[in-house]
């Protein structure tokens, strides 16, 4: 078992079932991905690198896939406030589940070519 459940189950109620569909997408998108918590956040590393980040924060749900992958999403991101490392998903909103695969995806793409 990885630390993610037990950071999980710590989230406030009314924000855990998001996280939680977050977290199992993220297992489904990553299967061979190490789990852990990095920066005190749920992390999923491949290849000992970080792809992406999560966090519980108090109005929406922060997703931290690093530069690259929202720089290169940009034009995809306008819907949401993002800066260069973090994207704010809204609490309210249904998970942008396609856009997150794309922007995993890109991730272990580009950890793939470094090595």
């Amino acid at each position: 078992m990885t630390p993610i459940p037990t950071y999980l189950a710590a989230v406030a109620t009314e924000h855990r079932p998001q996280l939680i569909d977050l977290y199992h997408f993220l297992q489904n998108q990553l299967p061979d991905a190490t789990e852990k918590l990095s920066y005190g956040m749920p992390a999923f590393f491949v290849a000992g690198k970080p792809v992406i980040y999560f966090a519980a924060m108090k109005h929406h749900l922060g997703l931290y896939p690093t530069a690259a992958p929202i720089a290169h999403f940009a034009d995809d991101l306008t819907n949401f406030k993002a800066s260069k490392g973090a994207i704010q998903l809204p609490y309210d909103q249904p998970l942008p589940t396609g856009l997150i695969a794309q922007l995993v995806a890109f991730r272990v793409a580009e950890i793939q070519i470094v090595d």
